[in-house]
């Protein structure tokens, strides 16, 4: 079975983007979504890579979640994302930090200007360092995952939430 082992952090300074690669656009359509945390979700990279996605939590916290991805044709992922009720825009750079896969995702749309980090780690018991551009952790936090904030953008939250992490 394959499992997902990510940690998520909120993103405070640009520091991240002396490590980063080139950013890569994605477009994430959410097609299905359960209140118990599980997803189906297509994935667009450019116009060259599409996956269908399935997720569900595997464990208390939000640490482990079940992952099995399938890539599919671009064409059926194009279809797919005008069938998808909730959407979410991103740019994705890969980073060059130790610990584990980094990514930092850039929002775009009404999830614009939020900057998250994750990284997936081999095991849970990874001793990480944390690198200082990170925040506030935000593992298992349903309000920041994806799915959710593709059906309440950040730009729908209420003014003091916005104003609390910069954003207006």
């Amino acid at each position: 079975m394959a499992l997902e082992i990510e940690r998520r952090f909120l993103v405070r300074s640009d520091a991240w983007r002396s490590s980063a690669g080139p950013g890569q656009a994605l477009r994430q359509g959410y097609l299905a979504a359960s209140a118990e945390g599980v997803t189906v979700r297509m994935r667009l990279r450019g116009m060259k890579e599409a996956w269908l996605t399935l997720k569900a939590a595997a464990d208390a916290v939000g640490l482990i979640r079940h992952e099995f991805e399938y890539p599919i044709p671009v064409a059926d992922a194009e279809a797919l994302w005008d069938l998808a009720p909730h959407r979410l825009e991103k740019v994705r750079h890969q980073l060059d930090c130790p610990g584990g896969d980094w990514v930092v995702d850039c929002f775009q749309g009404e999830n614009a200007p939020l900057v998250l980090a994750e990284v997936e780690l081999a095991s849970a018991q990874v001793d990480l360092v944390i690198p200082p551009w990170c925040g506030q952790e935000i593992t298992g936090e349903s309000r920041w995952s994806n799915a959710v904030l593709s059906q309440h953008p950040i730009q729908a939250w209420p003014l003091e939430d916005r104003c609390r992490f910069g954003w207006v």
